[in-house]
């Protein structure tokens, strides 16, 4: 490496860019996030949160996938975008993008090019300074934390961060305060945090005085209507669902949204008409067609519930409709592991028992690759009522219920696999009450649940 080149490429390491917040180093699947960039490109053809840095990071990944003539055209288009949105204040929302710009034309070896775009940042740097060596421009945070958020859910605590420093100097900024009550609720959401119903969470008040400065946001009017289920405030959340749909119909995020919410009042017809415009508008995205089998799951499992009274036809009706969008979910993501534990499990329901197992087999072999942990557990708990109601084999039900049991979550997630064993304690119990087995299980229960006083009492 010449003197010349080891000086610009120390130059270049000093930028705040995608190139410099060690991206390359994330486990993810390019593809499958490129993808997902440019279905929002693809939507948004209007200023919208986050648009910019959807362009120069979906760059960056085509960069990583040896596409630099891709690269450069969306860099291109992001400072385009940047000057279009926000003219005047164009030039410290450029920052990222000659960044990534700079290091692009470093790795072409057009040194000359890359070093003009070095100077344009350390000029946009000198004329609006922060006044401290070892702070950003809030429109830098802004950038950072909707790449950290855009890119990774281990990440989201780090755009968590920074939304909350660019708010730090402009407290009152549509933007950063949108990005910030979206981060807050997917944390809530993603990590079952703040799950209390006393009083409202961090998310849904930092979602009410977003929309106070941008009230007719419908993505976070839907995210509002879902925290404040939790608060059982029907009126309230029915009310902004509805205004979310006349005013972003077609918004996919606000479609998603809202069909989860519609899906959990129970409210399946409209969950189905809201989702299914989704997929009219040529939006084959995965979330949809999950969403939909979960529909179609709940219309069979109202049905079931009729008792006697049930009709059989309809029930089979509706679980092939779930087959039927859940097999499309995992062609169109095969990594959807808990589409595939519900497939599996739906599968049984039709007799086909080795087809359960051999899809069960794929969702235990992607087990230590999944990061998230309640999946884990849903994965153990489906194969579980596999062996347990279709195999009739209660002791290896028992240590996959047992599995998940021991799986580290909240405890009001444990909800599932602890009432499968205390449903088997307890049927052995009423046989006989002096069976150590089931007495064993209720004290892992209640020692899992955190609730030493009940277990002590069962000991």
């Amino acid at each position: 490496m010449s003197e010349d080149s080891s000086a610009l490429l120390s130059r270049l390491q000093q930028l705040q860019c995608h190139f410099t917040w060690d991206l390359d180093m994330l486990d993810v699947d390019l593809e499958t996030l490129s993808t997902r960039l440019q279905i929002d490109i693809d939507f948004h053809q209007s200023q919208h949160e986050g648009e910019s840095c959807t362009y120069s990071l979906l760059a960056y990944f085509r960069h990583l996938q040896d596409q630099q003539e891709e690269a450069l055209s969306l860099l291109n288009q992001s400072e385009k975008t940047i000057r279009k949105s926000y003219g005047d204040e164009s030039e410290k929302r450029l920052i990222v993008t000659y960044g990534d710009m700079a290091w692009l034309k470093y790795h072409d070896e057009d040194f000359a090019q890359s070093q003009s775009y070095c100077q344009k940042v350390e000029g946009i740097l000198v004329k609006y300074p922060t006044g401290s060596s070892g702070s950003l421009l809030p429109e830098v945070y802004g950038e950072q934390a909707w790449t950290y958020f855009k890119v990774s859910r281990s990440f989201l605590s780090d755009a968590i961060d920074c939304f909350r420093k660019a708010l730090e100097v402009q407290r009152h900024d549509t933007e950063w305060n949108a990005g910030y009550a979206i981060a807050l609720f997917c944390r809530e959401q993603w990590f079952a945090e703040n799950k209390q119903e006393d009083e409202e969470s961090q998310a849904t008040t930092q979602l009410r005085f977003a929309l106070e400065i941008s009230p007719n946001n419908a993505a976070l009017q839907c995210m509002l209507a879902l925290k404040l289920v939790a608060y059982k405030k029907y009126e309230e959340a029915d009310g902004l669902v509805k205004k979310a749909l006349e005013n972003d119909p077609d918004n996919p995020h606000v479609i998603r949204h809202s069909g989860n919410y519609l899906l959990n009042r129970n409210r399946l017809d409209e969950a189905i008409d809201v989702i299914k415009r989704g997929l009219r508008r040529g939006d084959q995205l995965p979330s949809f067609t999950y969403q939909l089998a979960m529909c179609y799951k709940q219309k069979k499992i109202a049905e079931e519930r009729r008792g006697p009274c049930s009709n059989t036809e309809e029930v089979g009706k509706w679980r092939c409709c779930c087959i039927s969008h859940l097999e499309d979910t995992v062609e169109m993501k095969p990594s959807f592991v808990r589409a595939w534990a519900e497939l599996a499990l739906l599968y049984a329901e039709e007799e086909d028992l080795s087809r359960a197992e051999e899809t069960f087999k794929h969702c235990l072999e992607k087990l230590p690759e999944l990061k998230e942990k309640r999946v884990c557990q849903i994965i153990h708990q489906h194969y579980g009522d596999f062996l347990h109601y279709h195999k009739k084999n209660e002791a290896q039900a028992i240590a996959h219920y047992t599995k998940g049991l021991q799986i580290p979550l909240k405890k009001y997630e444990w909800r599932q696999c602890a009432q499968r064993l205390k449903q088997i304690a307890e049927r052995r119990l009423a046989k006989n009450p002096g069976d150590g087995e089931a007495l064993a299980l209720l004290d892992q229960v209640a020692r899992a649940e955190g609730d030493s006083k009940e277990a002590a009492e069962v000991l």
